[in-house]
This record gives C-alpha cells, sequence and structure tokens, in this order.
C-alpha cells in the first residue's frame, strides 16, 4: 500500500498545483450525464491523463476530465466519467479515484449512472434513487492489503446509501415536483448487455434496475467514511422488457434528453447538502 499511497499524495499535490480547492461533496458522472460539470462556477479541471495514478477514459460519453468548483456556492468536485471493470481497470484502480477524492476534502460522494430497468413500473427516462446494490461483479474493491489509511478491514455496508442523503434528494424532487423513483442496483462486470434469462434472476434477486458501475466506488467510499448517495438515470428496459436490439448509442440519446431535469435535480440536491454541511 505504500507505493499506492505515495501515488496518492502525488495526485492531489498535482490537482492542488492546478487550482483544486477542499471540495466537501464529490460527484461521479456517468454515461452522457457530465455535463452537470461545465455549470461549476469558478472552476478548473484536469485530464485524467494528467493527474499520476488516473488511466484514460475510453468510453464514449465520457469525458475524462476531473473538475472542481463551485455548484450553488458549494465547493464541489466531479468526475466527467469514470473508470470501469470492464475496460481492464482492476477494482483496485478504480478505488484510487475515489481515494484521491477523499484526500482532497470531500466528506459526501454523489454517485450517479445510467442502468437498464428491470422494475417493470419504470420507465425509459426515469431517474431512480439507489436504496441499495447487489454487487454482482465478482470482485471487490477492498481484496488485498486493507488500506488502513482510511478505514478498518470489514466496513459495514448496511447503511451504504446514507439515509440523511437520500431524504434531502426526496426534498429537492418534491420541490422540483419530479417522479423521483427509488430502487435496488445490481451491478455487473460487463461488457455485454445482460441476457433475458440473467435479468429475470436480477428481478427475482429484488434489483429494480442494472448497470455495470457504481458499486466498487460505492464500496470504497463508505470504507473512506464517506456519505453517499446515488441515482441512475434509466436509459432503456433491460433485455427481455424492451426492445429488441440494446446498444450504448441508447444510453447515451437518452441521458441527452433528461439532461436538464438531472441537472437541476442534482444541483438542488447540492444546494440542500451545503447547508446541512455548514450546520
Amino acid at each position: 500500500m505504500e507505493s499506492t499511497y505515495k501515488l496518492l499524495d502525488e495526485a492531489v499535490d498535482f490537482l492542488r498545483q492546478r487550482g483544486f480547492g477542499r471540495p466537501k461533496v464529490a460527484l461521479i458522472l456517468g454515461s452522457g450525464l457530465g455535463g452537470l460539470a461545465d455549470s461549476f462556477e469558478e472552476s478548473v479541471s484536469a485530464d485524467y491523463a494528467e493527474i499520476p495514478g488516473f488511466p484514460a477514459a475510453t468510453v464514449p460519453g465520457h469525458a475524462g476530465r476531473l473538475v472542481w468548483g463551485k455548484l450553488r456556492g458549494v465547493e464541489a468536485v466531479a468526475m466527467q466519467g469514470r473508470f470501469h471493470f470492464y475496460e481492464g481497470h482492476s477494482q483496485r484502480q478504480i478505488a484510487f479515484a475515489v481515494w484521491t477524492l477523499r484526500l482532497l476534502g470531500a466528506e459526501i460522494l454523489v454517485v450517479t449512472n445510467a442502468a437498464g430497468g428491470i422494475n417493470p413500473a419504470f420507465s425509459v427516462g426515469d431517474l431512480m434513487l439507489i436504496t441499495d446494490h447487489i454487487n454482482m461483479s465478482g470482485d471487490n474493491p477492498l481484496i488485498g492489503p486493507n488500506p488502513e489509511r482510511f478505514g478498518p478491514r470489514f466496513p459495514d455496508m448496511s447503511r451504504a446509501y446514507a439515509p440523511e442523503c437520500r431524504e434531502l434528494a426526496m426534498k429537492a424532487a418534491a420541490k422540483l415536483d419530479l417522479n423521483l423513483q427509488q430502487g435496488v442496483y445490481i451491478s455487473v462486470s460487463g461488457p455485454c448487455f445482460e441476457t433475458p434469462a440473467e435479468i429475470q434472476s436480477f428481478r427475482r434477486l429484488g434489483a429494480d434496475a442494472v448497470g455495470m458501475s457504481t458499486v466498487p466506488e460505492v464500496i470504497t467510499a463508505v470504507h473512506a467514511g464517506m456519505k453517499v448517495l446515488g441515482i441512475s438515470c434509466i436509459t432503456n428496459m433491460a433485455a427481455g422488457l424492451g426492445a429488441e436490439k440494446l446498444n450504448h448509442q441508447e444510453v447515451i440519446d437518452v441521458t441527452t434528453k433528461v439532461q436538464s431535469q438531472f441537472r437541476a435535480l442534482v444541483s438542488e440536491i447540492i444546494e440542500l447538502m451545503g447547508r446541512e454541511i455548514k450546520r
């Protein structure tokens, strides 16, 4: 772990020199959702390829930049795009980005993603507040030597998605008169879209939406003592529940259509979080 800690310190030093402040809130913006960071005020940014320890982003719809600034007056840092297990990154590499956000000062992590809807009550374009998750990726970012600098060997995941953050999200949705769905997110390794039989089994397990990200980041954040809020954009109904074929362009098209709604919700949540943090 010592070499990882050294690289983390180098990453934070680089970002401080670039002008990054000490954010209270960090955001990881999924496929097609990165435009929220463009509304940051007094912002500075760095491409992932420039930051020590960060690989380059390779997935369409992921800009591959880290942005610091103010959103509704709250200091925040946002990942415009994330790293995925299916890209060949280890889950420790995915954890590295979250550790960097934590060392910058973030106390709350807001994770967003594009997901396939499993719950038949959902519609394409819905936003879903994540209440819990199921890890079906076959891996865990905490396997290996425990990063004692951040948390204990056996972290409690019973309240991974902080109830107080979810309450703020529901308040924000009510203020905007937005129907915010709620449900369980199941994470798979990807990159294949799932088969109809897999989707049926996931529904029996209690999943409402499926995706190929997020859970490694959440595990890392909870281990590091961060409060987590998760929001999925339902970009398609999963295999066997909607269109005959699934493709990534559909994901980008739907997230583009809901960008304004998504931005309004997350911006309102961040403003509420800012008030809570100041108390």
